[in-house]
């Protein structure tokens, strides 16, 4: 990280709010989104020039007809059997996009895994263990926050579980 980490001046989105609030270093990353890419994460990857791997999406699943957040690594996919073994569940599948919208706030393709309308049982890949400081999205496309997986964490009060699949 080039940058030493700072903490967002007020205003901002609900993501910044919440990690201004809880005192947390972290570092804003904007950039031009593109409607048209096909993946909003590696979108973010590329233009912020960070790896894929410490560049990390927030999906939303329905585990037994619950809604859980799965935040894996863009440069692979979510392993919905480990998401739903995580938390206890049998079966899971990706959540419908309406519904995940209006129940965190966000949009999709911003969707953060901070700062949800209403919280969300949160599972985060342990991949991000192995990375100083990971990026999420900061609760808009074209909008990243940089941060310690360890703090990402407790602010989600998210299990650690392998989820990611490559």
């Amino acid at each position: 990280m080039a940058k030493k980490p700072r903490k967002q001046q007020s205003g901002g989105t609900p993501a910044t709010v919440a990690l201004t609030t809880a005192g947390v270093d972290f570092t804003v990353h904007a950039y031009d989104h593109d409607p048209n890419h096909p993946s909003y994460g590696e979108e973010a990857a590329q233009a912020m020039g960070v790896s894929p791997e410490r560049v990390f999406k927030t999906l939303v699943a329905d585990v037994d007809g619950a809604l859980v957040v799965g935040v894996v690594p863009v440069a692979g996919s979510l392993d919905l059997k480990a998401l739903a073994a995580a938390v206890g569940g049998k079966r899971a599948a990706m959540a419908d996009p309406a519904l995940a919208e209006r129940t965190t706030g966000y949009v999709r393709g911003g969707i953060s895994p901070l700062g949800q309308r209403k919280k969300l049982p949160t599972v985060l890949d342990d991949s991000a263990t192995a990375h100083p400081t990971i990026c999420v999205s900061a609760g808009r496309r074209g909008l990243e926050v940089e941060l310690a997986p360890g703090e990402l964490a407790r602010l989600t009060a998210a299990v650690l579980a392998p989820i990611g699949r490559a």
